[in-house]
Formats: structure tokens, C-alpha cells, sequence
């Protein structure tokens, strides 16, 4: 990789994740009903782009045509499709519970000492939320 002289000048502040979805409605009150996000806005009649977020994160959807690409997990057999550290895994699994979640894996302590657990969404896409046990 080359050694480059010049210095970062610009501070990163967040990300917000996009997922190509075959009914951008559906998916967005999915996010909204199910994973607790709020429904930001949508773009275009009919809409075509979905601005979703929770606390300081956001997901963006797009309307796909064709048939959907699928998940990096789908594509690889392992992996995730976007990863969110939030506070408390475990309050958080409960609540994801009791509004129909599909959790696939956790939450549980791993050896490289997170807690972490995996959702699957509406659209097969695999999220893992993870916490930092100094977080706790």
C-alpha cells in the first residue's frame, strides 16, 4: 500500500447503510414496526428511496428492479450485511422479541469479547448488533 504524506482533514462522523429492497413500503414499515426506527421521509411518487433512523443510526432503502440482489451472508455462507453497536445487546433483544423479530443467533458472549447477537430482516438481510462490555 503506498505511504501516502498527507494527513486526514476531515473527521468521519457516521454512516448510514443502504439496502436495495423489492417493496421499499414494505421494508420501511418493517424497520419502523419491527426494529424500532422511525420513518424519516421517502423520495419520489411512487417512492423509491426511504430514509429510516434510530437514535444516531440510519438505513437507507432503495427500490430494486429485478430481482433482488440478496445478502452478503447469502453470497459468502457467512457474514453480515451491516453490523450497529448499540448500549445494551440483551435489552435490546427482548424488546426485537416482543415485536417479531427473526433472531437468528444471540445474544451471547464471544471469545473476542463482545455480546452480540444476529436479526434477519424482512428481505434476508442479516444485522448484527454488538456491545462493548466496557458499554455496560
Amino acid at each position: 500500500m503506498p505511504d501516502y504524506d498527507v494527513a486526514p482533514s476531515a473527521r468521519f462522523i457516521s454512516i448510514a447503510h443502504q439496502f436495495v429492497v423489492p417493496d421499499l413500503v414494505k421494508s420501511a414499515e418493517y424497520y419502523r414496526d419491527v426494529l424500532g426506527f422511525e420513518i424519516l421521509g421517502y423520495l419520489g411518487e411512487p417512492p423509491r428511496f426511504a430514509m429510516l433512523a434510530r437514535d444516531d443510526v440510519q438505513i437507507h432503502l432503495g427500490q430494486g428492479s429485478g430481482p433482488p440482489a440478496g445478502s452478503n451472508a447469502t453470497r459468502r455462507k457467512h457474514g453480515l450485511d451491516a453490523y450497529i453497536w448499540v448500549e445494551d445487546v440483551e435489552t435490546l433483544s427482548g424488546e426485537l422479541k416482543e415485536r417479531g423479530a427473526k433472531i437468528l443467533d444471540g445474544p451471547a458472549s464471544r471469545s473476542y469479547g463482545l455480546m452480540e447477537m444476529v436479526i434477519e430482516d424482512l428481505d434476508g438481510f442479516r444485522i448484527g448488533f454488538g456491545t462493548h462490555p466496557d458499554s455496560e
